[in-house]
């Protein structure tokens, strides 16, 4: 059978190296899976499938480091994951059995408690194995650590519906949902939670969910998984019927061929795994530093880094020799595959890693030498979908006047001791072209005259605080003095209702009103999770700090995600989730479906304000945090083709937004059995979503931020054309941005 494309040359930049304890876990995992029934007589596999696939040499590959018994029990979960995969194909997917799928799948979290307890009677293959791999694998864990595998475990299990449902309905995901969705149908966190067991290397608790672990696994799953995508293109589409393949969804998006479509999702994975490395090595050690990690802990860390480098390697490799997959036409370094018992010269596997480094330097270069404060032209924005009416609020004029007060008051109008230029940050003329009441009012219609007001305060002060980090720290303060500050802010948040410091500067200020006027009614686990909000908004201000540093367009699947903090979306959203936080309970609004939804409207709400923005922040900021600049550095095309993309990917999250709201939330009131007051209590929310999107585009519409006539008034120097100090760009200036910034002289930006 011709394969639909060429291999792409991938990125491989790491030597993958053989378990000397192979040949025991091969006869080991036979073993097991015969004893578990999933070889002769399954229906699912013969012995000539079991061989062929060859799931020891995957995990002698992923894991080179791992003792004997620790092989064997890691290729054990293998042989489960691969042949619960298949087995769901055969029985639900090919059938479109949605119904005897989700049965099958209710039955599996009983197998695996995070604490010991009796499991059921096991009803099949996948249960049983399911049963006697928990025994032996979550004993010698913590607590924390058997929660994370239980709930990837979950995952990679329950969001199969996901594909299913997509299948039935012949639907094929939008780029977005894709690379979020595929992480849990994938498997690949769960790959890295057994590379903390393998290694015998934990996460500390501590660190787990912080920003530069959560960057790591991400990278490695989408790692992981799209160069699965590539592999196994063949035979998803053409044998299974299958939809939930990275090749297909850039097909459909971007109407491109298969061999087009296979190469930027080459260039996807190549990104991801560069993201990962700089990340590692950026982020990790002052993670470290902050969060005061003893020597063992630490160690720890690396360990885990390391094994999931391994893991990505070797996962390569294991994919060249496989027979599940595609791999006739090259080995990803222009040639046939390699024996991996080893180089047959000197320098071989060099050489390799060498041809590798050298065909992506190009894209990663490009990421570093982007030109700050040109002229972006009249780029015409796209067609932006909004099928809901726009309501405002009646008291929009009072909390325009209350906002303009309250402002003044708190010193983010006028002059603020905080601020180290004379007249302050905000003039009463800006703050009046910003109208962020207007905003508020669009965002919540239906709120009382005291909500609107509160909204327009959360609103001025996000805002403020958008313009002052890359305002005072992007002079020269750096990012340390950010993560003082940052940290300083959320002092004026507690849990509780203790003291808190006197407040230096208006943005503290301004938190130490809002958070007892918001946090104050809340119940304790709203008021955590609200706080959460403030903190992630807070810190993703000192992401893009350190990218400004670093001269450096981001990712774009980092920078999707990092724009819903960036933007403030969990945090707006949080004011209309409280309001339901009675009837409805975590569980609910923790699913998919509710997840996905508000993820569909945020992402769409940010993309709207990136095209609004993009000439304010390219031509007027030097910004490089744009979707349309992010794209167009993605895909190495002009601005206007950049803007078409992004409306594109505006366009299909609107559409992803009805369908959650069409087709799964309806499934969620029948899933979790939900009386009618919880059902009513949802549907309002969505509602509430839709008049969030609605407000938004009408605000972005109608306010004088964004006109030309404003920049030019508002940025005098750059109208005038004066020259404007940025970051060194261009091969070489590595090490000058580096010594500028160690001589305290920073990167300037315009005032």
């Amino acid at each position: 059978m011709p394969q639909p494309f060429e291999l792409p040359q991938f990125y491989v930049p790491y030597p993958a190296r053989l378990n000397p304890c192979l040949e025991g876990a091969r006869a080991h995992s036979k073993g097991w899976a015969r004893e578990f029934g999933m070889i002769e007589g399954s229906g699912i596999w013969d012995e000539g499938d079991f061989d062929s696939h060859d799931y020891a040499l995957l995990c002698a590959c992923t894991h080179p480091d791992a003792s004997g018994p620790e092989l064997d029990l890691v290729t054990d979960w293998y042989v489960w994951v691969f042949f619960f995969d298949d087995h769901f194909l055969e029985l639900f997917k090919r059938g479109r059995d949605m119904p005897g799928a989700k049965a099958y799948l209710d039955r599996l979290p009983a197998f695996m408690p995070v604490d010991p307890a009796p499991v059921p009677e096991p009803a099949n293959q996948v249960e049983a194995g399911l049963a006697d791999l928990w025994a032996r694998t979550v004993p010698s864990m913590s607590r924390d650590w058997r929660e994370r595998f239980h709930t990837s475990t979950r995952n990679l299990l329950e969001e199969s519906l996901w594909e299913l449902s997509n299948i039935s309905a012949g639907r094929v995901s939008n780029p977005v949902e894709y690379i979020e969705m595929r992480r849990k149908v994938g498997g690949a966190p769960w790959s890295a939670n057994l590379v903390e067991h393998a290694a015998g290397a934990e996460v500390p608790a501590a660190i787990a969910a912080s920003r530069p672990m959560r960057v790591l696994r991400d990278c490695f799953a989408d790692g992981v998984h799209l160069r699965n995508d590539l592999f196994s293109y063949q035979r998803e589409t053409e044998v299974e019927g299958e939809l939930a393949n990275a090749v297909l969804v850039l097909e459909r998006f971007l109407g491109l061929g298969p061999q087009e479509a296979a190469d930027k999702v080459n260039e996807l994975l190549t990104s991801r795994l560069q993201q990962f490395e700089h990340t590692a090595l950026t982020e990790v050690e002052p993670l470290l530093q902050r969060s005061g990690l003893g020597p063992r802990e630490r160690m720890d860390v690396f360990a885990y880094v390391k094994g999931l480098q391994d893991w990505q390697s070797g996962g390569h490799e294991w994919h060249l020799r496989s027979s599940r997959y595609m791999n006739g036409a090259r080995d990803g370094a222009g040639g046939a595959a390699a024996p991996l018992a080893g180089p047959t010269g000197l320098g071989t596997s060099a050489a390799r890693i060498v041809t590798s480094l050298a065909a992506t330097m190009p894209r990663r270069l490009r990421g570093y030498t982007h030109v700050p404060y040109q002229d972006a032209g009249e780029v015409p924005r796209p067609p932006l979908p909004m099928p809901f009416a726009l309501r405002l609020s009646p008291h929009l004029e009072a909390a325009r006047e209350h906002g303009l007060a309250w402002a003044r008051r708190l010193g983010m109008v006028g002059a603020d001791p905080g601020y180290p230029l004379p007249g302050g940050l905000w003039n009463e003329e800006k703050y009046a072209a910003y109208d962020l009441a207007l905003c508020a009012a669009g965002l919540h219609p239906d709120g009382d005259r005291q909500g609107v007001e509160l909204a327009t305060d959360w609103l001025v002060w996000g805002t403020y605080g958008d313009d002052y980090y890359p305002a005072v720290f992007g002079r020269g303060g750096g990012l340390a003095a950010a993560r003082l500050a940052t940290d300083r802010l959320m002092l004026f948040t507690p849990l509780d209702a203790g003291p808190v410091p006197p407040p230096l500067t208006a943005l503290e200020r301004g938190l130490a009103d809002l958070w007892p006027r918001t946090a104050g009614p809340l119940p304790p686990g709203a008021r955590g999770r609200f706080r959460t909000a403030v903190r992630e908004m807070c810190e993703s201000w000192l992401w893009e700090l350190a990218n400004h540093e670093q001269h450096r367009i981001p990712d774009p699947v980092d920078y999707i995600e990092m724009r819903r903090l960036t933007f403030g979306s969990d945090l707006t959203m949080s004011l209309s989730r409280f309001t339901h936080a009675d009837a409805l309970s975590d569980e609910v609004l923790a699913s998919r479906p509710v997840r996905s939804m508000e993820a569909a409207a945020s992402d769409w709400a940010c993309l709207v304000n990136d095209v609004f923005s993009y000439r304010k922040e390219i031509r007027y900021e030097g910004e490089i945090h744009n979707a349309v600049l992010v794209v167009g550095n993605f895909l190495d095309c002009g601005p206007g083709e950049a803007m078409g993309v992004v409306g594109d990917l505006i366009a299909a999250r609107m559409e992803e937004f009805q369908h959650i709201t069409g087709t799964q939330l309806p499934a969620l009131f029948e899933e979790f059995a939900l009386d009618a007051g919880a059902r009513e209590a949802l549907l309002r929310y969505a509602g509430e979503l839709r008049a969030w999107m609605a407000g938004i585009l009408n605000w972005h519409s109608h306010v004088d931020r964004y006109k030309e006539e404003t920049l030019r008034r508002f940025h005098p120097e750059v109208a005038a054309g004066t020259p404007v100090r940025a970051a060194p760009s261009g091969l070489g200036t590595a090490a000058a941005r580096l010594a500028g910034v160690l001589a305290g002289a920073g990167v300037a930006r315009p005032s």
